[in-house]
């Protein structure tokens, strides 16, 4: 399954995408503590079109965040690839640290989104709500994507 093309939700309208994301389940990954909880991402949107990104996470009671701004991989494209961008280390932020930020799928509603990027390194699933609620579907749809849902942990 990790060869299937991947498939990348169109038409998301940025400004309903902005606000407080809740991550609910995540890939592990080098750039986030293993310990981390209550991870959320607050988006808002810039007067030039790009996205002023905030993410944060308490590890072992302290808060830690880093910021960075995110814009469309190709602006001609109504596919939901954006570029994110941070520069590190966040206390003296002078190297830059560019990423993909695929949305893969978005929910009606805006309240549901599965992120990713192409390498599959990295899959992230943040609510609009601090709450976990039936997560059945959410491992189907993964799989479905060609992802494997055993590698990923529940963000307490």
């Amino acid at each position: 399954m990790a060869n299937k093309e991947m498939e990348v939700a169109k038409g998301v309208d940025l400004k309903r995408y902005m606000g407080r994301w809740y991550e609910i389940a995540c890939f592990p990954s080098r750039f986030q503590p293993s310990d981390g909880c209550n991870t959320r991402a607050t988006y808002t949107l810039k007067d030039d079109g790009t996205v002023n990104v905030l993410n944060e996470t308490w590890s072992g009671g302290k808060r830690s965040y880093i910021e960075g701004t995110a814009y469309k991989a190709d602006p001609n494209s109504d596919e939901a690839k954006l570029k994110v961008k941070f520069y590190v280390p966040p206390f003296l932020p002078i190297i830059p640290v560019t990423g993909d930020y695929w949305v893969l799928h978005l929910d009606d509603d805006y309240s549901y989104a599965l992120i990713g990027q192409p390498s599959r390194n990295y899959l992230w699933s943040p609510l609009t709500i601090a709450q976990l609620g039936e997560l059945s579907w959410e491992r189907h749809h993964i799989w479905s994507l060609g992802w494997n849902p055993g590698d990923s942990t529940y963000s307490p």
